[in-house]
């Protein structure tokens, strides 16, 4: 009997705010022991291209994003992010929309920048754009910036409330999540809700605004991921059986700004297959 498939479907690369270029990070899947990898940079495709050129045998690559999106059912907005899976790129709305969101990331952090240096701070907005190589300008960049000047030692101390969790965090703006899931639909693609219980990120939406989602074309949600605690993954997937939602697991794979692993959380083959028939955008790229 041949061993089950190994698929993570949340990983993040040089495009956003990941460590290791976009084929770099296939070569890593590879190496971990995975049959599936999911590229899901924030707001942007800008990835897929160069990690499809680099694929290595026998591995598979899903082709996605991580959308930033905000619940505004409440003041102030939630906000929360969507996995959107094998989408067609080109669909004239959604890059409109992603695109809008990408402005908007970088605005907001030469404006956070602006903030630290008000306070004699030495960073340079133009080394943390360098240090972006062109990915989607986020947070983690300027965590970076804090940590070479010798003011925090971890991406993590420097999320804090003393630096980028609070007295540096400036809003930045999302799409509104029932948009996003319209969008990713009509792009043909599958919208996976990401991490939606992880209270330990902040506020979370309500049960029933998931009720709400999935009505609206939400296909699922992220169960097991390293910011659940093990309740929280049972609650996540009762509340996925009571709504026919499918079920996934990744490791949210940051490189070195994160000490996850990839494959750390893993989807069942049963959930990647039922991703893959719902698809109307893109197809899955294996390499032989």
């Amino acid at each position: 009997m041949s061993a089950p498939a190994r698929i993570d479907l949340h990983t993040h690369s040089t495009a956003s705010d990941g460590t290791l270029s976009p084929a770099e990070l296939v070569r890593a899947a590879a190496a971990a022991g995975l049959d599936v990898v999911a590229l899901t940079d924030h707001d942007t495709t800008s990835g897929w291209e160069p990690a499809v050129a680099a694929l290595p045998p026998g591995l598979t690559l899903i082709r996605g994003a991580e959308l930033s999106c905000r619940w505004f059912g409440v003041e102030p907005a939630i906000p929360l992010h969507l996995l959107a899976y094998l989408f067609d790129p080109a669909e004239p709305e959604l890059a409109a929309e992603l695109a809008r969101v990408r402005r908007a990331r970088e605005e907001r952090g030469e404006r956070i920048v602006r903030l630290l240096q008000a306070d004699g701070i030495r960073v340079s907005w133009s080394e943390i754009l360098a240090g972006a190589a062109g990915g989607t300008v986020g947070r983690p960049h300027i965590a970076q910036a804090l940590i070479r000047a010798g003011l925090v030692a971890t991406t993590t101390e420097a999320f804090g409330p003393r630096w980028l969790g609070e007295r540096y965090r400036l809003p930045k703006e999302d799409i509104d999540v029932f948009r996003a899931v319209a969008l990713v639909r009509a792009a043909g693609g599958v919208p996976v809700f990401a991490h939606p219980r992880a209270s330990r990120r902040g506020r979370i939406v309500p049960d029933e605004l998931i009720v709400d989602l999935a009505a609206a074309g939400l296909a699922g949600l992220e169960a097991d991921h390293e910011d659940h605690s093990p309740a929280e993954r049972e609650h996540v997937r009762a509340l996925a059986a009571e709504l026919g939602l499918l079920v996934t697991g990744s490791s949210d794979f940051h490189g070195t700004h994160k000490t996850v692993r990839l494959g750390a959380f893993t989807t069942g083959a049963g959930a990647y297959e039922r991703i893959v028939e719902l698809a109307r955008g893109v197809t899955p790229v294996a390499s032989s």
